[in-house]
């Protein structure tokens, strides 16, 4: 169960030009990472939300960045630098004297996405089982490195 639910096809070209075309302001992920044990229940009554830290850049690339779609620049902005200026964050960019928060990411790799490997406590993705393309391979934060090939450190 999540809010908005997944659509159709429609609506996920329509959120492409919307990205296209400035009316959507960003892509960002609330990340809800509840245990399996808390989505287990009737539909009514289970928390929305999922783990969308660890597949959000893969499910931009596999499904909003290529020919007739984002390019990589405008992936960058709306996953990093724009969040940043709309939340007044000094962040979300690479220059000197800003937080050296940076991922280092292959817009190739493709991979499977096995929920039992995520790091969070909540391992319900929609995206388990699915092979995506584009994977985080180096994470610094503060100018420290904290994930390397999917090893977070």
């Amino acid at each position: 169960k999540m809010a908005p639910p997944i659509r159709s096809e429609d609506h996920r070209q329509a959120l492409l030009e919307g990205l296209k075309d400035g009316t959507i302001d960003a892509i960002i992920t609330d990340h809800a990472p509840h245990a399996y044990e808390e989505k287990d229940h009737e539909f009514c009554c289970a928390p929305n939300g999922f783990s969308g830290l660890e597949t959000s850049l893969a499910a931009v690339i596999t499904n909003a960045y290529g020919p007739d779609k984002l390019s990589i620049d405008q992936v960058v902005y709306y996953m990093s630098t724009r969040p940043a200026e709309l939340m007044h964050l000094d962040a979300g960019v690479l220059e000197v004297g800003k937080p050296a928060d940076i991922t280092v990411f292959s817009t190739t790799e493709k991979w499977t996405v096995d929920r039992n490997k995520f790091y969070t406590k909540g391992k319900v993705s929609p995206f388990d089982g699915m092979t995506v393309t584009g994977k985080a391979k180096l994470t610094v934060v503060d100018g420290k490195i904290v994930m390397k090939e999917g090893v977070v450190l």
